[in-house]
């Protein structure tokens, strides 16, 4: 069991399951920023997230239900939960999350709202067979049945999720089109210039010489730290020229 003070946000597994180093960036890193998408897709969930419930016939529909479970250390909020009355009186949960787009080809957003099932059958001692989800694109909703497969796997990517945060480590970033340009965190990630096998030093190098190009070449350049370790090469460190008359340094 977790405490109330390790729970992570549900929000988490979507972000792990689509990029490691996105997830580390919003939950260990503590960044957002915000796009167009991003952006869209919070205007659709206001619609839902004001609170409160109605009840029409046998179902009685309430919105942003706050959600938690110490079994599985997650905590968050259902955009909508439809209590349908059955024919034994008992009302059955049935969750629907919201999204801004088209069904997805992976199981993301699945994997999400199990999460939320989870929390709910703990939470009311019930067991939930079914939810959907709804895409805002496309205006219909996408029935989902939470069998011992999708279960399984929502179980098994909340322990990597706390591992995950627990290890506190950012991933190096790794651009991959299509996927990166959509991301609200493009701007922080840097992953075009930012990661394995990107140098600052060597990236620093190239600078210099772009503005100094009559100094040694990069191999030969030292920074102020080599200098100061390694005395017999302070002969190649760089000095630029002065700049122009009238130019700022």
């Amino acid at each position: 069991m977790y405490t109330d003070e390790a729970l992570l946000p549900i929000s988490a597994l979507q972000h792990l399951q689509y990029c490691e180093r996105q997830c580390a960036l919003i939950h260990i890193e503590k960044v957002w920023a915000e796009n167009v998408l991003t952006a869209e897709g919070r205007v659709l969930h206001d619609r839902v997230d004001g609170g409160g419930h109605e009840t029409r016939g046998n179902v009685r529909t309430v919105y942003s239900l706050r959600l938690r479970s110490l079994r599985l250390g997650l905590t968050g909020q259902a955009d909508v939960v439809e209590f349908r009355k059955q024919s034994d009186g008992v009302w059955q949960p049935f969750p629907v999350e919201y999204k801004r787009g088209q069904p997805k080809f992976n199981n993301c957003d699945r994997v999400q709202l199990c999460a939320q099932v989870l929390c709910l059958e703990e939470m009311k001692g019930v067991s939930i067979e079914a939810g959907a989800l709804f895409y805002g694109e496309t205006r219909h909703r996408l029935d989902v049945a939470f069998d011992d497969e999708l279960r399984a796997k929502t179980e098994a990517l909340c322990a990597r999720l706390h591992a995950f945060i627990e290890a506190g480590v950012t991933p190096a970033a790794v651009y991959e089109k299509g996927k990166c340009d959509r991301c609200s965190l493009l701007g922080a990630c840097l992953p075009n210039s930012a990661g394995a096998g990107k140098s600052a030093r060597k990236w620093l190098a190239r600078q210099i010489n772009e503005l100094c190009p009559d100094q040694p070449p990069e191999s030969e350049i030292t920074t102020t730290r080599d200098a100061q370790s390694y005395p017999e090469l302070r002969e190649s460190s760089v000095e630029c020229p002065p700049p122009p008359r009238g130019v700022q340094p």
